[in-house]
């Protein structure tokens, strides 16, 4: 399994997001509160290097504690607890970070108060979510993100059993939030739900879907969500989504409205694998074993670019599935029936590996100018309705990785051989499958 190098432009943007973490940081004074109203106090007088450090408790709010502070690259206002985990915050309210809220961490804590009340508002930057577990109470949402440039890093988002998300990404008007970092969280535990609005990670609205985000979602786990039929629903545009394990979640990771969108390197099993909207998404690089099904290419029904509404399913055009490794999957690659459904255009599906499981292909709707190529398929049901001149019926030879993935013997891959073709595709490298034990709020101290 393989994935790509960074562009230039994705470099920079993660050259950006580290500056939150990799700037040596100097506190100025370090201030212990043991009450709600200390707390805020000390929040309202915070300066540059400002530490705040709330003892050991459970503290029940009645209100928002409102954060307005600004620190700087080196000079950040910690909020953090005493002991890490052994702060919880109930009640009624959250940390509500407002305008002009900047370079401030909030590390440490366990929320469990009313859902829909931590929040980075428009018009914060450069805040940081750390080390903190949610698991708030209600309908709502755990975590709100709607300032540019934030890092939502080493989390856990558990026992949600209420609509709403673990995390919610908006922005301000038609501008998505721009510029995020959200790594090494751990979802787990999401029930299902009966309505829409129930995502582990919704990242943005139809309204924001045409807007840039320049973000990147990498290395969490996901973990026995349920929710509702999406898992990760992607509603924005610009976003690189790799390296991230998803398992056991009977829900699906959609890119659901937005162009230009990255989704590579992340690992799937038993769930319903990805599918995609929208124009120029690119997916390669990816593992999916025992998912039904493993990528979807959805059946449009409205076209954006021709004056459709945004909240339609737009037909996705001009997009590459390639070197992807897929093994004992009940489903592979489908387009699903939709009445009056207008399908997909300018879809190449190429080098990817089909091991096991069911058809290699199953296309029940229009697929206009499609490319097949490259294609290894071996010991699946049939070759469906992948076409004769896109693939090779070839034992690729896969063997067991230490990670308990397939993947080609040393020298041998598609992606070795046939990169070239696609101007995206570069050096690659194994597929990561991550535990609970390497992300969330108990791992990656510093």
């Amino acid at each position: 399994m393989r994935q790509l190098n960074f562009s230039r432009h994705c470099k920079q943007v993660v050259f950006t997001l580290l500056a939150l973490t990799c700037t040596s940081t100097v506190f100025a004074e370090t201030i212990l509160v043991s009450s709600v109203a200390e707390l805020q106090s000390a929040i309202d007088k915070a300066k540059p290097g400002t530490e705040i450090r709330v003892k050991d408790g459970q503290y029940i709010t009645e209100t928002d504690i409102l954060i307005r502070a600004q620190g700087t690259a080196k000079q950040p206002v910690l909020l953090t607890a005493e002991h890490a985990g052994a702060v919880e915050i109930s009640g009624r309210g959250g940390f509500s970070l407002l305008d002009p809220a900047k370079y401030v961490t909030i590390s440490g804590f366990k929320f469990t108060h009313q859902a829909s009340k931590a929040k980075s508002g428009t018009g914060t930057s450069f805040c940081r979510w750390t080390h903190n577990i949610f698991e708030n109470t209600g309908n709502g949402e755990d975590l709100t993100l709607a300032g540019n440039d934030q890092e939502v890093d080493y989390n856990t988002f558990q026992n949600k059993a209420s609509m709403g998300r673990f995390i919610a990404v908006r922005g301000r008007d038609s501008q998505i939030a721009q510029r995020l970092h959200i790594h090494h969280n751990y979802f787990n535990n999401f029930s299902q739900q009966t309505g829409n609005g129930a995502e582990a990670l919704q990242f943005g609205l139809s309204g924001f879907s045409m807007s840039t985000s320049n973000s990147i979602v990498e290395y969490n786990v996901f973990e026995r969500c349920a929710g509702e039929n999406e898992l990760i629903s992607v509603k924005a545009s610009g976003l690189v989504l790799r390296y991230n394990t998803i398992r056991d979640c009977p829900a699906q990771f959609t890119l659901r409205h937005g162009n230009k969108n990255a989704v590579y390197g992340n690992y799937f099993t038993r769930t319903p694998g990805l599918r995609i909207f929208g124009d120029d998404q690119t997916v390669y690089g990816n593992y999916f074993e025992d998912c039904k099904p493993a990528i979807t290419i959805g059946n449009g029904d409205g076209e954006v670019a021709d004056g459709s509404k945004l909240t339609v399913h737009d037909r996705p055009d001009r997009i590459l599935i390639a070197f992807n490794t897929l093994i004992g999957n009940p489903e592979n690659i489908i387009l699903p029936n939709r009445k009056d459904g207008m399908g997909a255009t300018l879809v190449t599906v190429a080098y990817n590996v089909i091991q096991g499981g069911g058809q290699a292909a199953m296309i029940a709707g229009p697929l206009a100018g499609a490319t097949w190529e490259g294609n290894r398929i071996f010991k699946t049901r049939s070759a469906g309705d992948m076409p004769a001149s896109g693939y090779v019926d070839k034992d690729p030879e896969l063997v067991r990785t230490a990670n308990g993935t397939y993947d080609f013997k040393k020298g041998t891959s598609l992606a070795d051989q046939f990169a070239a073709r696609f101007p995206v595709v570069s050096t690659m490298a194994p597929v990561p499958v991550l535990t609970a034990k390497e992300v969330g709020a108990a791992a990656g101290q510093r």
